[in-house]
């Protein structure tokens, strides 16, 4: 294999799906592709780049070990081929890794395996050791005992939740097309690859994402979509390209690294493969760096490249919005939700801002957060917040800490408090009506709870100065922290 010019040492996940390593109606194994991942993975280590590999196909390969023609439709039936097919599928791995000498480890992995903060910082320190033996890790989710509840749901989430957790520089989504699409290229004969997404949420309407995946596989493009979502918020620079050709990988990298030395043009198409459509378009495409490529011009193989955030996640935000499942709600009103929206609110939520709670959560469990909006057919109007940039007041540890306020009369809560409290001075939310079902919520966010649901139900609405007295601790003045808001205001 032809070794690409020499650039940074880069952090790379390459998932692989069903479709790509087992045959849709024979089940047998895809070797010719498993070969050439097998080649591409050990010659990026070769250039000093660290790999990890998320596979799926246990399902696929227990149905020819055990001679079936289709998925069992039930979860223990699935389960029981899991167990059966992802022995053999890392065996399989392990010897075409054992051909050119590169030792492998299996990680299997379930959502409720990283739920827990300690175990959720295990995995990355598994990860991190792997990588530093020089041992390639292979990824796949725990089917055997994973239950909906606990799934990621496809191994396109699996793959961006393992690229966030280790900081990769690139998340490379292998598939059976080569690119997204504006439409299905196999049926749509004007369907057009795009090139460079920078907003996931204006590419949804321009492509159509209604087809599914192989009958062995449980994704599709729409998973693939999510979950560059996913990836690209946390600083990950996520690809989607075939199976087919993975020495593409070194293309892809050899070209983005050219672009961002100036070497190179996005305007220029790679012509090596043929595509459904000889049309391309870009979303938010890098404006060209010449009219003329340069002679020195590194030729774009096709793929659909999804920008990093400017501004990703941190770890623990990323953490509480992709890997927890969460056991409850805080319902917040839309000043609240302009507040938090703002980075440097830090995501954390006073109980000024607190309308209401679905469900029963301890604390430091994760909480959806959702907005409370009228609905169309109400006659009353919710109350309008306003939002002041400090106060200074016992509670408020930081200044510019946002609080939300508005004129209300003094709640029931408020009666039983100390008087020597100034409650007059006190900016007040009027505590939400009790049929809150009357209002329709929309899910923005989500965050940990530093309070269970009903200490927050005590203290909603309020100034963070009365926690100690209803609730006779105080261990934040926050009821909910690392809050990420995904939909912005």
């Amino acid at each position: 294999m032809a070794r690409s010019r020499q650039g940074p040492s880069n952090t790379i996940v390459i998932k692989l799906g069903t479709s790509s390593i087992v045959h849709e109606t024979t089940h047998q194994p895809l070797l010719s592709t498993l070969s050439a991942v097998v080649e591409t993975v050990v010659h990026l280590r070769a250039q000093g780049h660290k790999v990890v590999l998320v596979s799926s196909g246990a399902i696929g390969v227990g149905l020819k070990r055990m001679d079936m023609a289709h998925r069992p439709k039930n979860l223990s039936g699935k389960q029981a081929l899991a167990a059966i097919g992802q022995g053999r599928l890392i065996a399989l791995w392990d010897n075409l890794f054992s051909q050119l000498e590169q030792p492998i480890a299996q990680v299997l992995l379930t959502r409720g395996d990283i739920s827990d903060r300690t175990r959720y910082l295990n995995a990355v320190n598994t990860f991190k050791e792997l990588i530093s033996m020089g041992v390639i890790p292979i990824v796949n989710e725990n089917d055997t005992v994973s239950v909906s509840e606990i799934k990621f749901g496809d191994n396109d989430t699996l793959s961006a939740i393992t690229a966030s957790m280790i900081h990769a520089d690139y998340l490379f989504l292998l598939t059976d097309v080569d690119a997204l699409y504006t439409a299905n290229p196999r049926k749509d004969p004007t369907a057009r690859s795009i090139d460079v997404v920078s907003s996931i949420s204006t590419i949804r309407s321009q492509v159509s994402t209604t087809t599914l995946g192989s009958s062995l596989g449980t994704g599709g493009m729409e998973t693939k979509l999510i979950a560059a979502e996913i990836a690209t918020a946390a600083g990950v620079t996520t690809v989607i390209t075939s199976s087919k050709d993975p020495k593409n990988i070194f293309k892809i990298i050899e070209y983005n690294n050219a672009l961002k030395s100036g070497t190179s043009t996005p305007a220029e198409p790679y012509s090596g493969r043929s595509s459904p459509s000889s049309s391309h378009v870009a979303i938010n495409q890098v404006p060209e760096v010449s009219a003329k490529p340069p002679p020195n011009d590194v030729p774009r193989p096709l793929h659909t490249l999804f920008k990093p955030s400017p501004m990703p996640l941190r770890d623990l935000k990323s953490w509480t919005s992709h890997t927890l499942h969460p056991s409850g709600s805080v319902i917040i009103d839309s000043g609240a939700h302009r507040v938090l929206a703002r980075r440097e609110s830090g995501g954390r939520l006073l109980p000024a801002g607190v309308l209401g709670i679905r469900g029963a959560f301890a604390s430091g469990q994760a909480v959806r957060i959702l907005v409370r909006r009228r609905p169309l057919n109400a006659n009353s109007e919710e109350p309008t917040f306003s939002e002041r940039d400090h106060i200074d007041a016992p509670g408020t540890s930081e200044p510019n800490t946002p609080i939300l306020f508005a004129s209300a009369s003094v709640t029931s809560s408020i009666s039983t408090l100390d008087p020597g409290l100034d409650v007059a001075d006190e900016p007040l939310v009027e505590h939400p009506r009790e049929e809150t079902d009357e209002w329709e919520v929309d899910e923005v966010g989500r965050g940990l709870a530093n309070y269970n649901s009903a200490q927050i139900e005590k203290v909603k609405g309020l100034k963070s100065s009365y926690i100690p007295q209803l609730l006779e601790y105080a261990d934040s003045e926050y009821v909910v922290e690392n809050i990420t808001i995904r939909v912005p205001p």
